[in-house]
């Protein structure tokens, strides 16, 4: 078996490629990338948003009700989501929302009983009840979002909860003496009416960055209150609280400070990430750094590539053996194979062994990169030996505790398959990389190849005659790339003296093999494709 990996040794890298419709983030972990995640610039419903909704229609069977939030799905929301504070926060609403009424420190309100655990939705909300929600899960395929009534601002090292007096302390922190300071300093600080989860990274942290992140999570409940109070109309829903850019939130959870460097490529962005970044730790200001190359930032840190060999139906590693995942509406199927890698000399079960070892570390870094969530069903090598099955058990275990999301791992079955459940919040992260032949565009027959390079001056002749561009970037597949610009007296460089522009010709790995992009200087996309360029 290999030795574990060294985890404090490990050097981590965040790449965000802010594009105009999107933003993608890349984790990598000594140079191999082990979290991605893309979502549109104008994407709603994100996890920890808090919403002041109403309820449309309550369902007895089901002990839930729906919600709308301004999804087209209605959110669902079910009575043990109410929480034990619903009805504090039903008299709150009642009392301040649309109201100029003074606002009341929370432990100064009257209190309201608490919500019966074995109780009815039907006795506890009624349709049309104003409630304030907050996303537990993204909307993922034909559901609505998941909500609770639990209200919670997340931070770094504390999770804020309103309306409670409680302070409880992460089970991962082991040390009694370690919890005692923790649970006694944060009681010092917090103000009353709060509760207050430490976290497991508030370990170690002194009194001035517990306060700092204190009073940050109060000022956030303040913010939700003045928008409670300025709602204009109870037939709209309002959303009172945004969670925290994808950027700042991803980096919330994963920032520590072995990060090497963090590479965003857009400047407004750049500023947020390290805004926060010296905020949450100063000493660290310097590994935000500002990208300006010309070629895409993805590329120039391999993560363009690693998406393409590691996000598709097949994965392969290791010496040939490779798996495939499939995945459907009720489960992700992963099927191992040892393909032609080189059988061992020492028998059949030592071979199976190796390559489901192999496949175990791979598979918890797919898992993490596509965010795979419910439930998961592995078909590993069928191995006889009950120790090799008890060692590929346990190899699995210890790659999934660098998993953040909260999971179960099965033994094997008598079949030779693995159960895994793990969280899911977000739809999994599903890139198709296969790609349209950018020849014939799906067609079967395409012009003659060579034909190419005559096609882009004939586009590079019409920016620059009819269109009177004169500075602008063309991106192309990197072998075409080469093409252009071989020799001392280039295509590109003609082009340049012929038409008496500014071009920059760059390599994009994203691109296929006969893609191409025009870029004005503002970083807009030009769209010159015709139906013409296939046939």
């Amino acid at each position: 078996m290999k030795s574990k990996v060294n985890l404090h040794s490990m050097t981590s890298e965040v790449i965000v490629d802010v594009q105009k419709n999107d933003i993608s983030i890349a984790l990598l972990e000594d140079k191999k990338l082990v979290e991605f995640q893309k979502e549109g610039r104008t994407e709603q419903f994100s996890v920890g948003n808090i919403y002041l909704a109403r309820v449309k229609k309550t369902m007895p069977g089901l002990n839930a009700c729906f919600v709308n939030v301004g999804h087209e799905k209605d959110a669902f929301l079910h009575y043990l989501d109410l929480g034990v504070r619903y009805r504090q926060y039903e008299h709150f609403i009642s009392l301040y929302a649309g109201s100029d009424k003074k606002v009341l420190p929370l432990h100064k309100l009257p209190k309201q009983p608490a919500t019966e655990k074995d109780g009815k939705i039907q006795n506890t909300v009624k349709n049309g009840d104003e409630v304030l929600v907050q996303i537990v899960k993204e909307p993922i395929s034909t559901k609505g979002p998941r909500l609770t009534c639990e209200i919670t601002f997340a931070g770094r090292f504390l999770v804020m909860i309103p309306f409670s007096e409680k302070v409880n302390v992460s089970t991962k922190i082991k040390s009694d003496s370690e919890r005692a300071r923790l649970k006694q300093l944060v009681t010092k600080l917090k103000p009353k009416g709060f509760g207050i989860i430490i976290r497991t990274v508030a370990e170690g942290r002194r009194e001035p960055e517990l306060k700092q992140e204190i009073d940050i999570l109060v000022q956030r409940w303040n913010d939700v209150v003045q928008r409670i109070r300025q709602r204009k109309t109870q037939d709209k829903v309002t959303l009172v609280y945004e969670e925290t850019s994808r950027t700042v939130g991803l980096l919330r959870d994963l920032f520590n400070p072995s990060f090497e460097a963090i590479h965003v490529n857009e400047p407004k962005v750049f500023e947020e990430v390290r805004e926060y970044v010296n905020l949450i730790a100063p000493e660290c200001h310097n590994v935000v750094k500002l990208y300006q190359g010309k070629t895409p930032i993805f590329d120039n840190f391999n993560v363009t590539k690693q998406i393409k060999s590691s996000l598709g139906r097949i994965v392969t590693y290791n010496h040939g053996a490779y798996m495939y995942i499939e995945h459907t509406e009720a489960m992700h199927v992963v099927d191992i194979n040892s393909g032609n890698r080189s059988r061992s000399m020492d028998g059949q079960e030592v071979n199976a062994l190796e390559v489901n070892l192999a496949s175990a570390d791979e598979l918890a870094r797919q898992l993490r990169l596509r965010d795979m969530g419910g439930i998961i069903v592995v078909d590993f090598i069928d191995m006889q030996l009950p120790e090799s099955r008890q060692a590929l058990y346990e190899r699995m275990v210890e790659n999934m505790k660098k998993d953040r999301a909260k999971h179960n791992i099965l033994p094997l079955s008598k079949f030779g398959l693995m159960q895994i459940t793990r969280q899911r919040v977000r739809p999994v992260m599903d890139i198709k990389v296969e790609e349209t032949c950018p020849s014939c565009g799906g067609t079967g027959t395409i012009k003659a190849s060579i034909l190419f390079v005559d096609l882009l001056e004939g586009k590079v002749r019409m920016m620059t005659r009819e269109m009177g561009l004169k500075r602008f970037t063309l991106r192309v597949h990197p072998f075409v790339d080469a093409y252009i610009k071989r020799g001392l007296l280039s295509i590109a460089l003609r082009w340049k003296m012929h038409y008496g522009m500014k071009i920059s010709v760059v390599p994009d790995q994203s691109l296929p093999f006969l893609g191409y992009k025009f870029i004005k200087e503002n970083g807009e996309e030009i769209d010159m494709r015709e139906e013409s360029d296939n046939l």
